[in-house]
């Protein structure tokens, strides 16, 4: 699936993800400011967080519930020094849940991500507007 959007539209675009029935472990790619926190953030609201959301840069991950009693986990991999610190967080127990784990920065994580996942990318277009693929 492709598509573009202006950010005022990006709840439209949320539903169309999630109705092509994405893996529950999606890698956002893109470049920083590109909007991946953002999404992230409309697609929590819409599988039914009601707390707030916020980029987990610090901390490496925040957990959310959503209504379901399931959890959405947001990783943010970009201040990781090498992939053992990723594991010495336990996030091979995060992967293999069965809850949503949306993971910005996945590219430092390389041998850690499961062979079932989808990928998100977005990227900003000269007109402002983003474009999204997801695969």
């Amino acid at each position: 699936m492709k598509t573009e959007f202006n950010l005022d539209e990006i709840n439209t675009v949320v539903e169309k993800v999630l109705a092509e029935n994405p893996e529950k472990v999606i890698l956002f790619n893109g470049e920083m400011g590109a909007g991946k926190t953002t999404f992230i953030k409309s697609l929590c609201k819409k599988l039914g967080v009601e707390n707030p959301t916020s980029s987990p840069t610090f901390s490496l991950v925040n957990e959310y519930q959503i209504t379901t009693n399931q959890l959405v986990y947001h990783f943010d991999m970009y201040r990781l020094k090498n992939q053992n610190e990723a594991l010495d967080m336990g996030i091979d127990e995060y992967l293999y849940s069965g809850n949503w784990c949306f993971i910005e920065w996945a590219e430092n994580i390389p041998d850690l991500i499961p062979k079932n996942h989808s990928v998100i990318t977005i990227s900003v277009l000269n007109d402002g507007k983003r474009s999204l693929e997801l695969k």
